[in-house]
């Protein structure tokens, strides 16, 4: 049986524009329900914010988000700085995260990160794109989720769920996530760069999944157009 819809549709047309701020605003009242991904909670913490998302949003690519949970817990309970981190085994590192996907690679990954961040910037995590693209293995999703979440700096960060949800709206038009960035650097409004992925990651995975969306508990059913949406419930 559909579930209820628990806010009410409305019209998200500006002109011939989705309008993306009424449809976030929505969004924004429907995930306090759900859990929040793991590298916000990090990005949350006082103590080094930046360094703990920058290892759980490693940790996080290709796994689950409750392995990420469960595999940076047990890593920064054992070392919670890029100091103790890159002094450690790579195999200690690997058993401490493992199973999470490709945990021998992030493995080294996370020790090489750790050593960059102690030789090249005294044991601060960068607070830019272009420097914390200079670490091997880091892309620009993982960057600009350390400056947004970690350092509050404007950034936008577009994983799958972003990607996918944005061209579901027609918001944007595009085939990667790179190309969605740039689109959305372009036409997003400011006051929602910081915003926009932690309300899409929990929205796309609760609601707007990427196999079969559960389109009967989405506030924005009457007005998304569904672009490439073939099966939903």
């Amino acid at each position: 049986m559909a579930g209820k819809r628990s806010a009410p549709a409305i019209s998200l047309a500006s002109g011939a524009l989705f309008n993306i701020s009424k449809a976030l605003k929505l969004i924004r009242k429907e995930i306090p329900k759900y859990q929040e991904p793991v590298v916000t909670t990090y990005g949350r913490q006082a103590r080094r914010p930046a360094f703990k998302v920058l290892i759980s949003c490693i940790l996080s690519l290709r796994t689950r988000d409750e392995q990420t949970r469960q595999a940076s817990a047990r890593l920064f309970a054992v070392a919670d700085t890029p100091e103790a981190i890159s002094a450690m085994e790579e195999t200690r590192i690997e058993k401490l995260i493992y199973p999470v996907g490709f945990y021998r690679t992030k493995a080294g990954v996370i020790r090489n990160a750790c050593r960059f961040i102690v030789d090249d910037h005294g044991g601060d995590t960068p607070d830019t794109i272009e420097e914390l693209l200079e670490i091997k293995g880091v892309g620009r999703k993982t960057a600009n989720l350390v400056v947004t979440e970690g350092h509050g700096k404007p950034g936008i960060c577009v994983d799958t769920h972003v990607h996918r949800i944005c061209n579901i709206w027609g918001y944007v038009a595009n085939k990667t996530p790179d190309q969605t960035e740039m689109a959305l650097r372009e036409k997003l409004p400011a006051r929602h760069w910081i915003e926009i992925n932690n309300l899409l990651v929990t929205f796309g995975q609760n609601v707007c999944k990427p196999v079969s969306p559960i389109c009967s508990r989405c506030p924005l059913e009457d007005a998304c157009p569904k672009i490439g949406v073939k099966k939903s419930r």
